[in-house]
């Protein structure tokens, strides 16, 4: 089973293709913060993680934070 479920999530973004586009984004930056907690480096350019997660799937992590109303976006034309 997948958690969060696809309805949950597309309740907080405007459609799929919205959804990935944001989700694949979000799990860049939590990847390159892990980076840079080896590194020594500060959080300028990626911010942590905004929710406890039992995962470790950076993916399923951005998805999370979706799923609870943490993360917004918008279009720029």
């Amino acid at each position: 089973m997948i958690h969060p479920r696809i309805d949950e999530l597309l309740e907080n973004v405007d459609s799929r293709y919205a959804l990935v586009i944001v989700a694949a984004k979000r799990a860049r930056q939590i990847n390159d913060y892990h980076h840079q907690l080896g590194e020594g480096i500060g959080f300028e350019q990626a911010p942590p993680p905004l929710v406890e997660s039992r995962s470790k799937n950076y993916l399923t992590m951005a998805l999370e934070e979706i799923s609870e109303g943490k993360l917004n976006y918008k279009y720029s034309r």
